[in-house]
């Protein structure tokens, strides 16, 4: 062993040792590492920044940005109130709602979908009377399956084509991923959705925290060309349901209809005034098309503004609000500041909501210009709460959303483009159709995350050409001498399930899939089945919270331990090892 492999090694076990211990942040412990291989002279300086230029690197900084295009245009909140029924059975809500997050998976970031279904999902258990964790483990794992299928599903598989593309000079496609990965994911979907779900301990939490926070009286208003006008009001309870709404009463002339009036014929300028959570709340505007409410005479602010956000305020002693409507302080025309919604400990409120007296306590959701919540909050008077991630859906931009990322999939799929050419292309049309505001495209980048590629990638790079991975592929087939493919198929596979498990499955990637390339060419067969083996190993981390930053998320709303992720995630790890091998033997023959 060469002085080069001992010190690269070294530093490959401090990273997964640092890691494992969990008190450093892996950005930091993974750049340090880059830096002290530029230090000990193992990395050349001129490649210590390669790895941030690397295509893997940009994909997935660019899937991040598109995913949160899908999400703030409606795309994925037009799928989840169509299907999602809190009436179903157990067993039918998981298969429905872990097909919704595979699929979605296999188009985005898995992290960005679990995120956007993981609140849909507490919502129907707390609706269904229910604990939330008894399908929320089954969520987070379809969605780690989902990203298997496609070539953008998973970090694991955007490396493994890149770095197939640096040793055999073609990446994988986007769609070659999808007869293991997809016959993988569909076998671990059916078994989570039929079987699975019943070894999940049931953890009770406070769902109401985990989900949206307080409920708010709001007001949504018909705007002029709203496409219902002269339907009933009756027309709206199946969205108010579906969203989790209350519509409280209508007001129209300045004359309060309660909700008895439910053949009440819509009109423009009609006010509804509603009980809502904020997801709820934006969620049922998204569908419905209703507007913000708004003073006579005063521009409504629309979703699709780029420079909009909503806050949450607490009114306290003293505040210049404190006794005032948010008309009579100016709110609108002062401050270009909408008062969305009013929570006051569960009282219900008499009069329209901008003319409703506020009182100290209370708590305020508003909308307001980008960048001047701090300056509305202080000329208010009151107190920010903690940043909850609040957005407003610009759900007029729904399609073309869809569209712009479907174009941009098969271009890359047939080869008319390359995948992260087409990728930046969906990136400047959202922020060009302000589906993205141009002051947030940075903030949906994980920037850790990008660090941690930028930095490991050299490192990767610099094991490989001293020969390192050539060194860990002779043990292990050396452990493996003369066993059948199929076996040293299944130790890989092991070997970096069990890496993958403990560690981020990115670092996992980088070092597993150069020793299944160097396994292959020691056996003089085809490197594709070993990468197809890596990549669908790197990705199944199911039996610790943190081997997938999925399992983490749940950690706390599903209210799980440390030792509940193996009694789900042992068995669907065993069915995938039983289901890859064969198929990876299948289409990728040796």
């Amino acid at each position: 062993m060469s002085n080069d492999q001992i010190i690269l090694f070294a530093l490959f076990g401090a990273v997964f040792g640092m890691l494992l211990w969990g008190r450093l942040r892996y950005d930091l412990v993974a750049f340090a590492a880059l830096l002290a291989g530029v230090v000990l002279g193992v990395v050349p300086g001129q490649d210590a920044f390669a790895g941030f230029g690397h295509p893997a690197t940009v994909v997935v900084a660019l899937v991040l940005v598109v995913s949160a295009g899908l999400v703030r245009s409606g795309a994925v909140l037009l799928i989840t109130r169509t299907l999602v029924d809190a009436g179903r059975s157990l067993g039918r809500h998981i298969a429905l709602m872990g097909l919704i997050g595979a699929v979605l998976s296999a188009f985005m970031n898995n992290v960005a979908a679990l995120a956007l279904l993981m609140p849909v999902d507490i919502q129907t258990a707390r609706k269904a009377g229910r604990a939330a964790s008894l399908s929320l483990m089954p969520l987070s794992f379809a969605t780690i399956l989902g990203g298997m299928a496609t070539l953008i599903g998973t970090p694991p598989n955007i490396i493994i084509a890149a770095i197939r593309e640096d040793t055999l000079g073609t990446p994988f496609a986007m769609f070659d991923f999808a007869p293991v990965g997809g016959l993988a994911a569909l076998s671990g979907l059916a078994f989570v959705a039929l079987v699975g779900w019943r070894l999940v301990p049931q953890r009770q939490t406070g769902l109401d925290a985990a989900a949206d926070g307080a409920d708010y009286i709001a007001e949504l208003v018909v705007p002029e060309d709203w496409p219902r006008i002269g339907a009933p009001l009756s027309d709206l309870d199946p969205m108010a349901a579906q969203a989790d709404v209350a519509v409280l009463w209508m007001i129209r002339d300045g004359a309060r209809h309660t909700v008895a009036a439910r053949d009440a014929v819509l009109q423009a300028g009609d006010a509804l005034v509603l009980e809502a959570s904020p997801a709820a709340l934006d969620e049922f505007r998204a569908a419905t098309g209703l507007g913000f409410g708004t003073r006579p005479r005063q521009p409504a602010p629309t979703a699709a503004d780029a420079g909009l956000e909503v806050i949450e305020v607490v009114v306290p002693e003293g505040a210049r609000i404190a006794g005032k409507t948010a008309q009579s302080v100016g709110l609108g025309w002062r401050r270009h500041t909408v008062l969305l919604g009013l929570s006051r400990q569960g009282q219900k409120l008499g009069d329209r909501l901008r003319r409703t007296k506020i009182r100290p306590g209370d708590i305020l959701l508003l909308l307001c210009p980008r960048d001047t919540a701090q300056e509305v909050t202080e000329w208010l008077g009151c107190l920010p709460l903690a940043e909850r991630g609040l957005a407003v859906t610009a759900d007029d931009k729904v399609w073309l959303a869809i569209g712009l990322f479907a174009a941009a999939v098969i271009a890359a799929s047939v080869g008319l483009l390359y995948l992260p050419i087409a990728l930046g292309l969906v990136v400047v049309c959202y922020v060009l159709a302000r589906i993205v505001p141009w002051s947030e495209l940075y903030d949906h980048i994980e920037w850790p995350v990008v660090v941690l590629l930028g930095s490991m990638i050299p490192l990767g790079a610099a094991l490989e050409q001293s020969g390192g991975t050539e060194l860990i592929a002779g043990a292990l087939i050396a452990a493996t001498a003369g066993m059948p493919p199929w076996i040293i198929l299944t130790v890989l596979m092991a070997v970096t399930m069990t890496l993958s498990d403990v560690l981020n499955n990115t670092a996992t990637t980088i070092v597993a899939a150069p020793v299944g390339i160097q396994m292959a060419l020691s056996l003089g067969v085809s490197p594709d089945p070993f990468l197809m083996a890596v990549a669908v190993a790197a990705s199944s981390a199911f039996l610790t919270p943190i081997g997938h930053k999925n399992n983490t998320l749940i950690l706390g709303p599903g209210g799980f331990r440390f030792g509940d992720y193996w009694r789900l995630g042992l068995p669907l790890e065993i069915l995938i090892v039983a289901v890859t091998i064969p198929a990876i033997l299948l289409f990728w023959p040796l």
